[in-house]
């Protein structure tokens, strides 16, 4: 970012039969102590095209709108893909989900804190799983991090690697720390950086679910990028209850089965691909590794050895 040039953020926003999308859209704007240097970029898949809703939001110029139909769509990886196409050389991205609730000052946070990084880390990545908001009564309600600990994403006990299947869960578990923490994993839901991710990383939309946030991240390592898990975040997310059915699940309802690709088809096309990724050719291309840094050395910082299978603590038992 050119240093005359005004600290601009894209906000990207994939959504999927969400109620929460414009309670979002409102409170990011509302809470933003510069919203005239917000740019949204909105992916709604939704039955009803809703520009006549954004139309009405005293934001409206604003947002840049993309409606589609549930039963043309291909999944959150394919639409987060759809929504960084609407970037447009913004100094700042930060990515979220559509049932987000947000701080007041949120945006001045997030640059402070690039800013400080910059300082550690010459393309430095804030990014962990944000902590939760419940609505009560129509009225949303969290509980302020202490900022004593960052959060940092590692490998669920649940998951182990394979030798045909890459894919493994996360988890966030606190570290005790006084500045942000370099991590391995990226939380799609909570990723702010330099608006230049955006076309250094683009996202792969042959992906489905699984694997879109361990393919951000090697990826985005392996091109020289650097994760850090922050002590505090301006972002909460509502989370739903795990095991649940809901309609907002892309592949839950009948929309999945009139698609071209249903989601089984989807779920399998991904895996496969995750493995050509993490445990075979690299997956040359835009969507492959980088060549800024190598998969040894991601293995050094994470613990995690796809190549072997196997999956070490960095932190030396230091997480709770």
């Amino acid at each position: 970012m050119s240093p005359t040039a005004p600290p601009t953020i894209f906000l990207s926003i994939a959504s999927y039969l969400d109620p929460m999308l414009f309670f979002t859209l409102n409170d990011a704007v509302a809470k933003a102590t510069r919203p005239e240097l917000i740019s949204l970029g909105v992916v709604d898949q939704h039955v009803e095209d809703q520009r006549g809703a954004i139309a009405a939001l005293p934001f409206a110029r604003q947002v840049r709108y993309v409606h589609l139909h549930p039963q043309d769509t291909l999944g959150v990886s394919w639409a987060r893909s759809t929504a960084f196409s609407l970037y447009d050389g913004e100094a700042f991205l930060l990515q979220v989900d559509s049932h987000t609730l947000f701080e007041p000052g949120w945006d001045e946070q997030l640059r402070k804190l690039h800013a400080q990084l910059r300082e550690r880390s010459a393309k430095p990545i804030v990014s962990t799983y944000p902590y939760r908001f419940d609505m009560v009564d129509g009225v949303p309600q969290y509980t302020p991090s202490e900022g004593r600990t960052a959060l940092v994403l590692r490998p669920h006990p649940e998951k182990n690697l394979a030798p045909d299947d890459a894919v493994l869960r996360f988890m966030a578990r606190h570290l005790f720390t006084t500045e942000p923490v370099m991590g391995c994993h990226i939380s799609a839901g909570f990723l702010f950086a330099a608006g230049s991710f955006v076309e250094e990383v683009p996202y792969d939309p042959y992906l489905y679910f699984h694997g879109e946030e361990q393919s951000l991240a090697v990826r985005a390592f392996t091109r020289g990028w650097d994760i850090f898990h922050p002590l505090t975040t301006p972002v909460y997310h509502l989370y739903k209850t795990e095991g649940t059915p809901y309609e907002s699940h892309h592949w839950h309802g009948e929309a999945d089965a009139k698609r071209a690709f249903q989601s089984a088809y989807l779920t399998e096309r991904a895996k496969q691909r995750l493995n050509r990724l993490l445990m075979g050719d690299g997956l040359p291309g835009a969507y492959g590794l980088g060549s800024a840094r190598t998969m040894a050395q991601y293995r050094e910082l994470s613990g995690i050895d796809y190549a072997n299978q196997t999956i070490s603590d960095p932190f030396g038992g230091q997480l709770c």
